[in-house]
C-alpha cells in the first residue's frame, strides 16, 4: 500500500510517496535526505510533539505552557495528554523545568515552556 505525505522536514514541502517493497520502506519525491528519513518515519511509526498547558500554584499566572521535549508516538499521544491534564506545577517555573519526567515511558519528558513567577504577597 502506499501512502502520500507532503514533507515537513524543511521548507520545501516535498510531496512524498511511500511504500513498502520487499520488506524495505522506499521513499519517492524527496529531494533531501531529511525528506527520505520523514518518509520512513512517518510510513512505519508516526510521531508528534504534543503540546498543552497545566495549572500553576501560587503562580502571578495561573497556567502554563508545556510540551514533549521530544515527538512521542501518536499511539501514545491520549496517553501522554492525560498525564498533562492531570498534572500541575508549584511556581516558580522556568523554561525547560521538567513537568512530567519519562511521559510516554520511552524517555521522552514534558517540560515547561514558559517562565512563571510566584505571586507576590
Amino acid at each position: 500500500m502506499k501512502k502520500e505525505f507532503i514533507c515537513i522536514s524543511c521548507p520545501m514541502g516535498c510531496p512524498l510517496t511511500v511504500w513498502e517493497e520487499n520488506g524495505e520502506v522506499l521513499v519517492s519525491g524527496n529531494t533531501c535526505p531529511r525528506g527520505k528519513a520523514y518518509g520512513i518515519q512517518e510510513f512505519t511509526c508516526p510521531q508528534r510533539v504534543v503540546t498543552s498547558s497545566v495549572p500553576v500554584r501560587g503562580g502571578e499566572q495561573s497556567m502554563c505552557s508545556v510540551k514533549t521535549d521530544k515527538p512521542v508516538a501518536k499511539t501514545e499521544i491520549a496517553k501522554v495528554l492525560a498525564a498533562i491534564y492531570g498534572a500541575s506545577v508549584k511556581a516558580p517555573v522556568k523554561v525547560g523545568d521538567i513537568v512530567i519526567p519519562n511521559v510516554d515511558g520511552n524517555g521522552a519528558n514534558v517540560v515547561a515552556t514558559r517562565r512563571v513567577l510566584d505571586r507576590k504577597k
